[in-house]
């Protein structure tokens, strides 16, 4: 008889998903509340393990594991989960991104109540056995300008809600096309008129380096004195000493909280004195709905893992064999740093990345190499993108990816192209290849312009000027003065425009004061900062 694969459910999940996993022939075991040693002991034999946020997968659990071939996460956070040692090990790592998104929806859109009316005030009164009505006069929501920070998943539900109680909504993302903002009723903005205009304001992006701190005191600076603001996203997108300073001088008048810079929140944190500041211990996915979800579909994407069926929401990268990844990967990773290398040129919202291969590309399979420029594009972007879920959120985004092998004589044995077709009508391309027997890859066309680019491990400065003597001195003098050292730079004319194109590979990235004073100089007509670290 043979032996069935075996999943063990660490953490408790709604019942029908281990009924699930049960009907689709699996061995379940359910064992919750185990220590750290009796998660050892029993994932010595388990095929796939499932958590929430309980159990810790470390790197001394995997070393346990002689079978697992993936983990599930019952959830969206992973951070319980050591990802780089599943991915040397080759289990790869699921979790369940949508099961949450209407939880944590309602959830601001009770906070934007309690910040409107206050009910949660009114009600520690009554348990008080107090009587004041006086003191809880509210505001309504009808007519309110909402401003939305990422309109990702969770922003069009909230955005969705706030219309039907009859808000106007502004959506402030980088990323968002005008298509999609059609689709979804709301006003594209900058960011700047996101916060001079909101009445209410709630973020809802993936923290990164770009959305640390995104709002912070220099944005309640620009906002209406008595806005509302809300943050059921990621702690640190809202700056919590700058929100304590807008609560104390009145310039936010009602603000709600679900996730905070460091949980759990500290007891002497100066959040805790603020009244009219309603906060939730991290409740975004804690409904009876979205845990059932989330159980059935961690359950369904185990199954599917483990009966050889497609990988999704899948963290990091599908394990292959070394022979095969030893063949791929030198075009893989080219192609990633293409993807980003397009996103940060690109100064326009992008509808359309047509991938172009020539040559010997032509024989490899390039679906692979094509999920690996949505990943290089996303990977600054968004959080926890990779070569399975990056399709899905390229289309989230509005961005219509297309993949054309050409027939096309080139100059090169191989050459991958990326073009990125603006919503105002602006083109920018890049091309690169591997050079020499080594396989060294070169970014080796920006736009019409030949250059060479090593994109690996750089900081790349693209610089457009006016062709006159003296102006690759007059740069390196200002990158030199602000200790900015050139790695190496090329150089490429515009004939008859009397234009050229400079391309700095730097060791670090310039600092504002360096671009700020780089700007200036006469001559220089734009300027680009590309990080490919």
């Amino acid at each position: 008889m043979e032996n069935k694969l075996k999943v063990l459910v660490a953490d408790p999940i709604s019942p029908k998903g281990v009924e699930l996993l049960k009907q689709k022939g699996f061995e379940t075991i359910e064992a919750y509340g185990s220590t750290p040693e009796q998660v050892k002991e029993l994932i010595k034999d388990a095929d796939a393990v499932i958590v929430r946020s309980e159990t810790k997968i470390t790197a001394d659990v995997l070393g346990c594991a002689k079978k697992l071939k993936a983990i599930g996460r019952a959830g969206v956070g992973v951070d319980n989960i050591d990802v780089p040692a599943a991915s040397e090990k080759g289990v790869v790592v699921m979790n369940t991104p949508t099961g949450n998104t209407v939880a944590t929806a309602e959830l601001t859109f009770t906070h934007m109540l309690c910040g409107t009316r206050p009910i949660a005030q009114a009600n520690n009164s009554i348990h008080a056995e107090e009587w004041n009505r006086k003191a809880f006069k509210g505001s309504e929501l009808r007519g309110k300008t909402l401003s939305v920070l990422g309109m990702g998943r969770i922003g069009a539900e909230v955005s969705k809600r706030a219309m039907a109680f009859g808000m106007k909504v502004l959506a402030y993302d980088p990323f968002l096309t005008e298509a999609r903002a059609k689709t979804l009723g709301v006003e594209m903005v900058s960011l700047e008129d996101a916060f001079k205009n909101a009445d209410y304001l709630t973020v809802h992006m993936p923290l990164t380096d770009a959305t640390k701190y995104m709002v912070d005191e220099k944005a309640f600076d620009m906002m209406k004195k008595g806005v509302r603001v809300f943050n059921c996203a990621r702690g640190g997108i809202i700056k919590e000493s700058a929100l304590v300073e807008a609560l104390k001088s009145g310039k936010v008048a009602a603000a709600g909280l679900d996730v905070y810079e460091s949980e759990p929140l500290a007891k002497d944190s100066p959040l805790r004195q603020f009244p009219n500041l309603v906060m939730t211990p991290h409740l975004g996915a804690s409904t009876k709905e979205a845990q059932e979800s989330c159980g059935i579909e961690v359950a369904e994407v185990i199954s599917d893992a483990l009966s050889g069926g497609a990988i999704r929401n899948s963290i990091n990268k599908p394990s292959v064999s070394a022979e095969a990844m030893k063949q791929i990967s030198p075009y893989v990773a080219l192609c990633e740093k293409l993807g980003l290398f397009i996103q940060q040129i690109s100064t326009e919202p992008v509808e359309k990345l047509t991938i172009k291969y020539f040559g010997k590309l032509g024989g490899i399979d390039n679906k692979l190499l094509s999920l690996a420029v949505q990943k290089g594009y996303l990977s600054k972007i968004s959080e926890n993108a990779n070569d399975v879920n990056a399709p899905a959120k390229m289309k989230h985004l509005g961005i219509e990816v297309e993949s054309v092998n050409s027939n096309a004589e080139i100059d090169y044995s191989e050459l991958v192209e990326v073009t990125a077709a603006c919503e105002k009508g602006s083109v920018q391309s890049a091309a690169a290849t591997l050079m020499g027997k080594a396989g060294h890859p070169r970014i080796v066309r920006v736009d019409q312009h030949e250059v060479e680019i090593n994109p690996v491990n750089h900081c790349v400065m693209l610089l457009k000027n006016i062709d006159k003597p003296g102006m690759v001195g007059i740069i390196g003098t200002i990158l030199g003065k602000y200790d900015c050292n050139i790695a190496n730079m090329t150089l490429s004319r515009e004939e008859g425009k009397g234009e050229a194109l400079s391309v700095y590979e730097l060791d670090g990235l310039p600092s504002p004061e360096a671009l700020e004073e780089l700007k200036k100089v006469e001559n220089v007509k734009s300027l680009r900062v590309v990080d490919l670290r």
